[in-house]
Parts: structure tokens; C-alpha cells; sequence
């Protein structure tokens, strides 16, 4: 289990790759983020999905937008 420290160092890392991918601001690319599915998951355990990179992580995040 990855402890809080390290998780919300992913979340920022996250975050900015999906600021810059989408070209917003990084508050709005962090309120996409912690309104999405994705993140639901990243902070369940069980899912595992910490364990993933953070660009498949933020693949995850568009790929859920466009649905």
C-alpha cells in the first residue's frame, strides 16, 4: 500500500501531465481529476492502480472523459 506522502506525490505528478497533455490550468485539470472515476480508484487499494505509471493513470483519466 503506498502511503499518503507518496500518493499525493503521484496525484500532483498526475495532475500536472494531465494539465499539460489537455493545455488547462492546473486547477482545472485538478478538479477533473478528483471528480473522475480514475481517482475513486487510485485511492481504493484494493484496485492496485497506484501501482501503474502516471501517464496510463492520466490515459485513463482522458479516456474516461471522452465517454
Amino acid at each position: 500500500m503506498l502511503s499518503d506522502l507518496l500518493l499525493w506525490n503521484k496525484i500532483g505528478r498526475i495532475v500536472t501531465l494531465l494539465s499539460e497533455r489537455l493545455n488547462i490550468t492546473s486547477e482545472h485539470a485538478l478538479d477533473l481529476f478528483y471528480t473522475s472515476k480514475t481517482c475513486e480508484r487510485l485511492h481504493d487499494p484494493s484496485s492496485l492502480l497506484y501501482t501503474f505509471s502516471d501517464l496510463y493513470i492520466v490515459d485513463d483519466v482522458i479516456r474516461e472523459m471522452q465517454q
